[in-house]
């Protein structure tokens, strides 16, 4: 496994032999050949193809594979803030079928407008400006793109080990190997710096952060001089969480220096940490926030970018223009997300779950040297594993 080491991600290795472990012991013939099957058409990729297993249904909360075991997801592909297949979006969706089921581009459509409206008015100000965009890692081309265009630079600062989507643009700011490994040449001018990850801190933090990794983006920013932005997750999904004072000094560099503040909230906006937007958490407005993952409520691919009112400076360029950004289908479904959050109170929920979960993991972890740590904010949780004997995570 040693081998593999420098291609750990926040998901399994499809490539380990823990991966064919565990199917040998867990999948039937029948499934078996199901996965053939999809491994001979589909290109093969760590992370996916070949896939670890067969669903044939998803409810609420649970997986159901061929062989009828129901299957608690804790990770849902960050997808699931209101559940897999939650009524009210389904309804919406089928109602929005029968209406309208696309809307060519150059053309808008209602749904659009009342979701951009939503979501600009759940935001604070000055986030009053948004575009969607089929996914994510569109959705971060798109922030790239509107950087450039208001500073007239190029540059940008984001985390080493950071995940932004697949896509070239995406895995140049982005810093885990397992996207960027003989991809390269990667877009030029993208600058890296340490996370904040004051577990495995190259300050020798030791668990404690001391703002060295702060104060070290404002020293690259003054020597650079000319970065259009820094690019950075607000909380790393795995998860590992800035202290309170972190996006403030970062905040005051970006503003110091004249480069944007871009969050990437696609996994955890919307109620997964206690709070609608995780930035809230730290009482600082970003200039471009992007969102996504569960924003089709678990059923639609769409992701969104919002940015400061005055950042919109590009009227006669395309940033996204995306066959399917003002998709009437995926609008649908996520004002019927939006819906469920405030009527079932999710996020006020997230906040209660989370807190008494997070009390029950710390006392897990004082009865079991094997737990490390845990940390989480809302229902974004996280349980950190050592081997006692090496205490390598």
């Amino acid at each position: 496994m040693k081998e593999l080491h420098h291609l750990r991600s926040e998901g399994d290795l499809n490539i380990s032999p823990a991966r064919s472990s565990w199917q040998a012991e867990y999948i039937d013939e029948s499934t078996r050949s199901v996965l053939d099957e999809d491994a001979r058409y589909f290109l093969h990729q760590s992370l996916s193809t070949p896939c670890l297993n067969v669903l044939q249904g998803c409810d609420g909360s649970f997986l159901e594979d061929l062989q009828g075991n129901r299957i608690l997801d804790f990770h849902g592909n960050s997808v699931h803030q209101v559940g897999f297949g939650h009524p009210r979006v389904i309804s919406a969706i089928k109602r929005q079928l029968d209406d309208l089921p696309f809307c060519t581009r150059r053309y808008t459509n209602r749904p659009a407008i009342e979701l951009a409206r939503e979501l600009t008015t759940l935001a604070p100000d000055p986030l009053n400006k948004i575009l969607f965009a089929p996914g994510g890692t569109s959705a971060i081309g798109i922030a790239l793109k509107l950087a450039r265009m208001a500073t007239g630079r190029f540059k940008t600062l984001s985390m080493w080990d950071s995940f932004h989507g697949a896509s070239l643009d995406a895995i140049s700011v982005g810093g885990e190997a397992i996207f960027r490994k003989d991809a390269g040449p990667l877009l030029p001018g993208t600058e890296h710096v340490p996370p904040p990850d004051s577990r495995h801190c190259p300050w020798d933090c030791a668990g404690s952060c001391k703002l060295k990794c702060a104060e070290y983006i404002n020293y690259v920013l003054e020597k650079e001089g000319d970065v259009c932005a820094v690019i950075a997750e607000t909380v790393r999904s795995i998860p590992y969480f800035p202290p309170k004072d972190y996006w403030r000094i970062v905040r005051e560099a970006c503003d110091r220096h004249g480069a944007l503040l871009i969050l990437d909230e696609i996994p955890h906006c919307l109620g997964r940490t206690g709070r609608m937007f995780t930035f809230e958490h730290y009482d600082v407005v970003p200039d471009m926030v992007v969102i996504g993952k569960g924003l089709g409520g678990g059923v639609f691919p769409l992701a969104a970018l919002l940015a400061r009112e005055d950042l919109d400076c590009a009227p006669d360029r395309a940033l996204g223009h995306y066959t399917h950004e003002k998709n009437p289908v995926a609008c649908a479904a996520g004002l019927a997300t939006l819906e469920v959050i405030r009527d079932e109170r999710l996020v006020e929920r997230s906040h209660e779950l989370g807190t008494r979960a997070l009390s029950m993991l710390d006392e897990i972890k004082s009865r079991h040297p094997s737990v490390s740590d845990v940390r989480g904010k809302g229902l974004l949780l996280g349980v950190e594993l050592i081997d006692p004997a090496t205490e390598s995570s």
